[in-house]
């Protein structure tokens, strides 16, 4: 969670009261924040420096990222004064400010939104605090800058309309905030190549063939988006109109976090609370729009299941209040059974109703909550079957003498498929779209590459080598609601001087009598056919498990065979085991055999 730190003694004035030590923790605690530190009487604080408080907020509460909006909430939360009534300024959309977006922009970044704040008067904490919010932003929701990031200007020293645009690096010449030197777009990333800040962002568009730029009326250079502003229009502790402009790869988070910005820091303008909407002209995408929106929605929620979860029984009228208190307007719905929830701007973390719920038990208090039964709101955890399954397996393999190991869950096309001799059928893997390195190109369908790698980074250790894991594989399922879906397998591998077959059969054989999964012997009329993996009709009565041999490429010849339970009348293969082809140990540098063990551990729930 990201931690805020915030003048100690200014927070307590902004809350209207003097807080000990143990009521201030307690006040964080039923907001649902938490004081990680004060600096008070910490010796290493400097006697000029005001003590702090360093605060933690939870990861999804954007709007608290700075001291402005954990002052706002926790004043509305102890019912000091009521949730602002954010505004956009009623200009003539003719005389608005203007930023006109060209087509070239989509090869980049193509999204822009942009405000004013007008007449706002800066403090040096204020000012400091609006800095540290944009880089909080930054971090946390904008990804490091690749979804959005944020440019301010001083806006008297620049001219609208302005250009959103982008154009060859070397077509671009500007001076960068706090340099003396013109450079353009190549000499800029050369220069701060080595910048501890602004080096980690280059990489966002240092190998586009275009570059990012918004300009004035002039045609000067606002900003080279993600990387710098121009100090041409830099902001000062003097700075009295603010042009916030964002830019973004993802329109929903540019909304997020213009809002955000201007609702924070809005309440130092002369008219507080109040915003200049700037317009975008995007007419090449049909995207021309007014920003910010501010727009607030409002949600139907059940006053039964926000009574049940909690384990409460209050009125609409009650639940409405307590709803006040989290920033939200609340009211009893026409609906006798609902209550009509309106949302604030500033709040992109509430989606469903079930968010509200949780803000009403924050507002009506943890600790206050029922505890006795039938109240669900105390419940008493318990594994998913598939993983207390999964426990028991990795149990038995353990107490067998195999080491357990935890491989990335992403591997690269050639280990997952090439390596093992086996054919993509385009299909069935998950790939990423964007992959950073060729070694993370796909999520694995097989537990096989991991165990392999593991084995070639470990190849020093005294042998034998006898390790397994127990975890997901993922594929395409068109059938599932997102077209993807986890498959729990169990997986073991033997590296040795000797291939180690009979050993990884054993371990097979000692982990499926566990399981109370007898070895059997199939019938006659099954020898010779295949059977593939799908659910076979099978006319014997006994359940158990038995293995055919099979001539698969990845496993050395007549040293591999398929694994097959037949539970309830049906015959299902589960996976496979044998001694690896040579040419797959050539692969993954190993000079000795290796035996593997592969199942699909779903089949027994």
């Amino acid at each position: 969670m990201p931690t805020i730190n915030v003048d100690k003694y200014a927070l307590f004035k902004e809350l209207g009261r003097e807080f000990t030590p143990d009521s201030f923790q307690e006040l964080c605690f039923d907001f649902g924040i938490e004081l990680d530190k004060d600096t008070e009487d910490d010796p290493s604080r400097p006697k000029d420096q005001a003590p702090e408080l360093a605060i933690e907020i939870p990861a999804n509460r954007y709007d608290m990222l700075c001291f402005e909006g954990i002052a706002m909430h926790l004043n509305i939360f102890l019912q000091n004064h009521a949730t602002p009534n954010y505004r956009l300024l009623d200009i003539p959309e003719e005389k608005l400010q203007s930023i006109t977006v060209t087509k070239e922009c989509e090869q980049v970044r193509p999204y822009v939104a942009g405000a004013i704040l007008r007449n706002i008067k800066f403090t040096e904490a204020s000012y400091n605090s609006f800095i540290g919010l944009q880089d909080k932003l930054h971090q946390n929701l904008a990804r490091q800058r690749t979804l959005v990031s944020i440019g301010t200007h001083d806006l008297d020293t620049i001219k609208g309309p302005f250009t959103y645009t982008a154009l060859p690096p070397k077509d671009i010449s500007f001076v960068p905030l706090n340099q003396t030197k013109k450079m353009n777009g190549e000499e800029l990333m050369q220069f701060y190549e080595t910048d501890k800040h602004l080096g980690r962002y280059l990489h966002i568009i240092k190998d586009k063939p275009v570059y990012p730029v918004i300009f004035d009326a002039n045609q000067t250079v606002c900003s080279l988006p993600p990387i710098i502003n121009s100090d041409h229009s830099k902001i000062t502790l003097n700075t009295t109109n603010v042009f916030i402009e964002i830019t973004a790869t993802d329109q929903t988070k540019l909304d997020i976090v213009c809002n955000i910005m201007v609702a924070m820091f809005s309440k130092y303008c002369a008219d507080p609370f109040t915003i200049e909407p700037v317009k975008i002209i995007s007419d090449h995408n049909g995207a021309t729009r007014i920003t910010p929106s501010l727009a607030k929605r409002t949600m139907e929620v059940e006053i039964d299941y926000l009574n049940g979860s909690c384990g409460l029984n209050e009125s609409p009228e009650t639940l409405c209040k307590l709803l006040d208190k989290m920033a939200y307007e609340a009211k009893p719905s026409k609906d006798p059974k609902f209550i009509s929830v309106t949302v604030p701007p500033t709040r992109a973390d509430v989606l469903h109703a079930c968010d509200v719920m949780e803000d009403v038990a924050i507002a009506y208090g943890f600790n206050k909550l029922p505890r006795s039964e039938p109240n669900k709101s105390s419940t008493i955890g318990k594994p998913l079957l598939i993983n207390k399954l999964s426990d028991i397996v990795r149990n038995e393999s353990a107490m067998s003498g195999w080491v357990e190991v935890m491989p990335l869950i992403l591997c690269s096309h050639a280990e997952n498929f090439e390596w093992l001799n086996r054919v993509d059928d385009g299909k069935t893997a998950i790939k990423l779209e964007n992959p950073k390195t060729a070694e993370y190109q796909i999520v694995r369908t097989s537990l096989l590459p991991g165990l392999l790698k593991t084995i070639r980074e470990n190849k020093s250790v005294r042998l034998p080598l006898k390790i397994f894991e127990s975890a997901d594989v993922a594929f395409k399922d068109e059938t599932s609601e997102r077209r993807a879906r986890n498959e729990r397998r169990w997986a073991a591998a033997f590296y040795g001087k000797t291939s180690g077959f009979e050993i990884v059969h054993g371990l097979l054989d000692r982990v499926l009598s566990m399981l109370r999964i007898a070895f059997v012997t199939h019938d006659e009329g099954l020898q010779g056919k295949s059977m593939d993996f799908e659910v076979k009709e099978n006319p014997s009565p006994e359940d158990g498990y038995f293995i055919e041999e099979i001539n698969e490429p990845t496993f050395f010849g007549g040293r591999a065979a398929a694994i097959y339970v037949r539970l309830n009348g049906k015959v299902q293969r589960i996976g496979e085991f044998g001694v690896l082809h040579p040419s797959v140990l050539e692969k993954y540098e190993l000079k000795y055999p290796v035996s593997t063990l592969e199942i699909n551990l779903e089949v027994f729930l």
